[in-house]
């Protein structure tokens, strides 16, 4: 195994994926310029029927992509940046995430639409959205957010081999973080498998996307004050990992969901709802949730920064449960 990035974790999920099976295929806007890197040589290798530039259209080549995952082939869809996929939602709430049901499972929509959480560097609010929440919400969609390229790969993987929709959220904070990533052209990671990040005691930090990566941060600075953090990666939002996260919460007795989409309908509240619901008796302090206000995100870097969860916020919450008092500065 050798050490890769994020990104080159998706390059190499797509390749791999694309030397399996003659029917996946890329389109998206750019894709053939490699803009960030996750398509080099893929021309040269597959050409140009298998990696399609498309329009700026997202509802047109999105509502394609559908079609031609109902006719048997395997699009992988480049979106880009997540905002992007608001002008398609009538091809993927109306048609995308329905037609298996619609058609009593005589459609197959082995399709993953890939597209970029691309917040915190004062992309402003057009640009800058993490609407996964909104998705979860809408039955018929697989959805995975990877903290890490090890899951990356394994996750986008499993997304290809899927025969229903699977939509890809890629952090972009996560980005320059390196894993080792397995030769094995087989490695997949199953959708709906959670992950135990780091094993502890007192607190089971739930984190959704580059939240598991601050919630790592935070659990080293808690460790320093003797308090244990588990920081539990559910990989997949849909499905959800439901029993990993309740059998952490039953073993601390205490949780915090740290989600860096808004607080309302978010997946931290989909998450805490179900520990209240399923583990309420193992609770020994109120589940709290570490998120982004409502509000839109400014251009402003002085004012965006502070709006995501950060280790001082997580480590916060987390002296609140235990009732511990912050330490006084020397």
């Amino acid at each position: 195994m050798a050490k890769a990035t994020y990104l080159d974790a998706i390059r190499q999920a797509q390749m791999e994926e694309m030397q399996r099976d003659e029917r996946v295929f890329m389109m998206g806007e750019d894709i053939r310029c490699n803009v960030f890197g996750t398509t080099t040589g893929f021309v040269d290798l597959f050409g140009e029927e298998r990696v399609r530039d498309t329009p700026i259209s997202e509802n047109g080549f999105i509502g394609a992509a559908g079609g031609a995952a109902m006719v048997g082939m395997r699009p992988i869809v480049d979106a880009t940046i997540s905002s992007f996929l608001f002008p398609a939602m009538d091809q993927i709430c109306s048609i995308i995430a329905k037609s298996r049901y619609i058609y009593g499972g005589q459609a197959r929509l082995p399709l993953v639409l890939r597209s970029c959480l691309f917040y915190g560097n004062s992309n402003a609010a057009q640009h800058s959205d993490r609407p996964y929440s909104m998705f979860m919400n809408m039955p018929g969609l697989k959805i995975i957010a990877p903290s890490n390229a090890y899951d990356m790969k394994g996750l986008l993987k499993g997304a290809v081999r899927d025969d229903n929709p699977v939509l890809s959220f890629e952090d972009s904070t996560c980005w320059m973080n390196k894993s080792e990533l397995p030769d094995d052209p087989d490695f997949v990671i199953p959708l709906g498998k959670g992950d135990i990040k780091r094993e502890g005691t007192d607190i089971s930090v739930i984190g959704v996307a580059g939240g598991v990566n601050v919630a790592l941060r935070a659990a080293e600075q808690l460790a320093r004050e003797g308090i244990s953090i588990e920081v539990v990666d559910p990989r997949t939002l849909a499905p959800l990992d439901r029993d990993l996260i309740l059998q952490s919460v039953r073993k601390t007795g205490r949780a915090i969901c740290v989600d860096p989409a808004h607080m309302t309908c978010s997946a931290a509240s989909e998450i805490s709802a179900t520990i209240v619901e399923h583990a309420f008796h193992a609770l020994r302090a109120p589940v709290m949730r570490v998120t982004t206000p409502d509000t839109h995100l400014p251009f402003s870097p002085h004012i965006e920064k502070p709006l995501y969860p950060s280790v001082e916020r997580i480590v916060d919450a987390a002296r609140r449960l235990v009732g511990a008092v912050a330490p006084v500065p020397a």
